[in-house]
């Protein structure tokens, strides 16, 4: 069963707001990631948020990319039926090495055992779109960019996972955070390993008349 959080609250972004179509209807982002806010916040695009509350485990046999983008759509989905007449965005980003997924850690334990299989390798960050818009019509799309990291000591682990940083992240870091110092390169979107691709979002905000 689907629930909804109701927080809301209306993000006004220091930006200009003309890329969008006047009299159209709003833009809700189904999610509680305060990246994701400060991610499209950048895009000076306004909008409210909304953050659903589902069952996000992955179901037995998934595969990685179809298990985000049901992630992604349920996400959207729980938010839209309450807003039938808005254009509402989810997500849901995954870290897949050798095609197993790393979610969210849910110990410190289990985060230096996600880092550790990290280290001094590349690994897939794909991050799942869904955009529902009015009328219930749904698209969902997805990025994916490869990171690298160096290798990691035993030390550096440990005193990242002290810290907490991991705990709320899927594959227990954050690229804009201490694990920057790790990063040697990448290859893709930037802002999809932080958690929202957005040359994709808008693309698909202009594909249906949000953008122009």
């Amino acid at each position: 069963m689907l629930s909804v959080r109701l927080f809301t609250y209306v993000e006004k972004c220091a930006v200009s707001l003309r890329m969008l179509l006047q009299n159209r209807p709003e833009l809700i982002l189904a999610s509680s990631s305060p990246r994701r806010v400060e991610l499209l916040c950048g895009t000076g695009i306004p909008f409210q948020v909304h953050a659903p509350h589902i069952n996000e485990e992955q179901i037995s046999g998934e595969r990685p990319l179809e298990y985000a983008a049901r992630i992604s759509r349920e996400k959207a989905q729980a938010v839209a039926v309450l807003y039938p007449q808005a254009y509402v965005l989810g997500a849901d980003t995954i870290v897949v090495v050798d095609g197993q997924v790393l979610g969210k850690p849910q110990d410190h334990a289990d985060a230096v055992r996600m880092l550790r299989l990290l280290s001094a390798r590349g690994h897939e960050v794909t991050t799942a779109v869904t955009l529902i818009v009015p009328g219930m019509r749904t698209d969902t799309r997805a990025c994916t960019t490869k990171v690298f990291f160096r290798e990691l000591t035993e030390e550096e682990i440990q005193q990242y996972v002290a810290g907490n940083e991991p705990m709320d992240k899927a594959g227990a870091y954050a690229i804009q955070g201490g694990a920057s110092l790790w990063t040697d390169r990448i290859e893709g979107e930037y802002s999809n390993v932080v958690g929202l691709p957005l040359s994709l979002v808008t693309e698909m905000l202009r594909t249906h008349g949000l953008l122009k």
